[in-house]
């Protein structure tokens, strides 16, 4: 979205320079990389604990604070890793005739 924009405002800037710029960015803890398809990723500004809802049909981000959801067990971790964060991305669609 954003190479988009900066091409729809006369920028010119090449997509791999969008790109180090937003790696830079999460680096510097400015931004949270959320995945949600092999290949579709969004750049989250909230670096806090949280996690997400993904609406399918808008293909948008909905917050869910980190204290609303609760992790009761975990895998083992492959031996000689430590689990550093968990990030959830809870998938929802809208209902046919239903408002909100």
């Amino acid at each position: 979205m954003l190479y988009g924009e900066a091409l729809r405002a006369r920028v010119r800037v090449s997509f791999a320079t969008v790109y180090n710029i937003l790696k830079q960015f999460m680096d510097a803890g400015l931004l949270r990389e959320v995945v949600v398809d092999p290949g579709r990723s969004y750049f989250d500004t909230n670096v806090s604990h949280h996690h997400h809802f993904f609406c399918e049909e808008d293909r948008k981000l909905v917050d869910i604070p980190g204290e609303e959801l609760k992790v009761v067990k975990l895998p083992h971790p492959p031996p000689g890793t430590t689990v550093t964060e968990v990030d959830i991305v809870i998938r929802v669609r809208k209902n046919p005739g239903l408002e909100g």
